[in-house]
């Protein structure tokens, strides 16, 4: 049997002209050379598969020709390459170093060719550093690496620097077109196309994918067998989920993604397919973009078909929607469901027979479901008018607190249940709300006091009965024990910390620092709505204040409560000498 030479090595380029992609750095190096002009150090960095090391190899080689040479001659002897991967000592270093004094026998120049230069120990770079900016007139440094971020600073200063690109999906498809004709290959262009787009800008992926692909078809390469080898999902799947997407057909559509996941493909390899299918869509929507859209002529013709049937606002929802669940795969714990809910929101964006919801974000469940129950002996629903819902602003005029939808404009639906808050009650809770940490909210808390004053009951009608400072205690612990069952301990503990003291129909409290005040005022209005409620007095009010002094009143270790004990009672501190007790 003949022995086989794969596509990566039997057609690699051994002329700058034949390197692919890489037209800026091979027409520097040539520049370089022909006006003498070559650097001691080189460092050539990019992705794998790109050029680097047949660049280097190629550069070697033509340094060295003076025209004398011939034809076949590849100056083996004055070309070293290094594996720093597996020579990343010193000692490695060390003997390269000694190989450098000694000058080539054949040709003018030693060129030293470093592959995956990176992987190099720190010792072993610092030993390098010298030869490395002073090299013998006759020795050519060539370093390549993948990874530039991992050389040390000092090593890349002395080395002039070739950033290396990934290769264009035209230009690898070009080139295999090319390999395939040599070959006598018969290949489709869409089947050259997806194995460009596979190899992800290496063309060494590309060739290694070609020769795979061809010892799976023989002579005739077709997208169908690129597709079955390389287990790449078609795009016929994603043109025809479109399709049921845009007809609204549920059913069939969890069927063809079930028929997808049978065929052994990964959901989140389909649902960021999807993406890009409409990102793609999108693309094909204006002239001037349809260059973005890297795929070949027959499927372009596929894609502008129907990008005419999708609408701007389905793609963007739709990419949205993908690009969310995609996001989320890798957390779910059902991720089939996940998939599935993302195709049944996709499906309702197009469903023109039910209304989107406020977030517009699209239905799963119409909300038709819900009005058929309300007809068949549900409780009716109760009209509220805007009006109700209103405060008066600084102009008089009455604005709504929220902005319905255009068909519900006119009256809004709620069940018998739900109660409408008063004006007032809306007013006061809104006045709460608001900040006051800049002048456009402070003119806001200004209006909104004004509704609540104008909205205020009748004074005149007001009962202000007489109570005694002990009814007011009874009240206060009447709201504690509220404030307790609604499990708000936090205000319990303020509420209860000092006794509140009574002036005439004041009421005075008085907190050892403003944290504890800002808490007790955030519930004042409720706090005074009791109180005026329970003594039947609308005439009461808080005064809250803050004494700093106060806090010695508060005791918190044992120490300090033995000694508010003995201030009140001085025997307690002869009880515990004279049973010598400890604190």
């Amino acid at each position: 049997m003949e022995h086989f030479i794969v596509s990566a090595r039997k057609y690699r380029p051994t002329q700058f002209k034949d390197v692919v992609g890489q037209q800026a750095i091979t027409n520097t190096l040539e520049n370089a050379i022909a006006n003498d002009h070559l650097a001691q150090a080189l460092l050539f960095t990019g992705p794998r598969g790109v050029g680097k090391t047949t660049c280097a190899r190629i550069l070697a080689k033509k340094i060295n020709q003076d025209g004398t040479e011939k034809e076949d001659e590849d100056f083996a002897f004055n070309i070293f390459e290094l594996d720093a991967a597996s020579n990343n000592s010193v000692d490695d270093i060390r003997n390269l170093i000694d190989q450098v004094r000694i000058p080539p026998q054949v040709g003018k120049y030693k060129v030293y060719i470093i592959d995956e230069v990176h992987m190099l120990s720190p010792q072993a770079f610092n030993a390098f550093l010298k030869t490395l900016e002073e090299p013998p007139k006759h020795a050519i440094f060539i370093l390549a690496t993948t990874e530039k971020h991992k050389i040390i600073p000092t090593i890349l200063s002395r080395c002039q620097i070739f950033d290396f690109r990934r290769i264009t999906v035209q230009d690898i498809k070009e080139h295999l077109a090319q390999v395939a004709q040599m070959e006598g290959i018969t290949a489709e262009d869409d089947a050259l196309h997806i194995i460009a787009q596979k190899a992800d800008g290496a063309l060494r992926d590309a060739l290694s994918i070609f020769d795979r692909v061809v010892s799976f078809s023989g002579k005739n390469l077709t997208r169908e067998a690129v597709t079955e080898n390389l287990n790449v999902l078609d795009y016929t799947y994603f043109f025809n989920v479109t399709d049921l997407l845009l007809a609204n057909d549920i059913p069939k559509l969890l069927v063809a993604y079930n028929e997808i996941l049978s065929k052994g493909f990964d959901g989140h390899h389909f649902i960021m397919g999807l993406a890009s299918h409409f990102r793609d869509l999108l693309v094909c929507k204006n002239q001037q973009t349809m260059d973005l859209l890297e795929v070949g002529e027959q499927v372009k013709a596929m894609y502008f078909e129907q990008s005419n049937n999708t609408s701007q606002e389905f793609l963007i929802s739709g990419i949205e929607l993908a690009n969310e669940c995609d996001l989320k795969y890798k957390s779910s714990r059902n991720p089939r469901l996940l998939v599935e809910l993302c195709l049944l929101q996709l499906a309702s964006l197009t469903y023109v027979a039910e209304k989107k919801k406020a977030d517009n974000k699209p239905f799963v469940i119409p909300p038709s479901f819900f009005k058929e129950k309300s007809k068949n002996g549900k409780q009716p629903a109760v009209e509220v008018s805007k009006k109700d819902l209103a405060v008066p602003t600084e102009d008089k005029t009455l604005e709504p607190l929220t902005q319905p939808d255009n068909e519900d404009a006119n009256a809004l639906e709620t069940t018998p249940e739900q109660v409408v808050e008063r004006p007032q009650i809306i007013a006061e809770r809104n006045a709460r709300k608001v900040s006051a940490l800049s002048l456009k909210s402070i003119q806001k808390k200004q209006q909104l006091k004004k509704a609540l004053i104008a909205n205020q009951p009748d004074e005149d009608n007001l009962p202000a009965e007489d109570f005694s400072e002990e009814d007011m205690r009874d009240a206060w612990s009447n709201y504690a024990e509220k404030v307790q069952t609604d499990g708000k301990y936090n205000l319990l503990s303020h509420l209860t910390m000092g006794e509140p003291k009574l002036e005439g129909s004041l009421i005075h409290l008085v907190f050892p620092n403003d944290t504890i005040k800002v808490e007790v005022e955030r519930a004042k209005y409720d706090l005074l709505n009791f109180l005026r409620e329970k003594l039947q007095n609308y005439d009461i009010d808080l005064s809250i204040e803050v004494n700093e002094a106060e806090t010695k009143r508060y005791a918190y270790t044992s120490r300090e409560k033995f000694e508010m004990l003995k201030e009140k009672n001085p025997l307690i501190d002869k009880l515990r000498k004279e049973f010598d007790l400890e604190i």
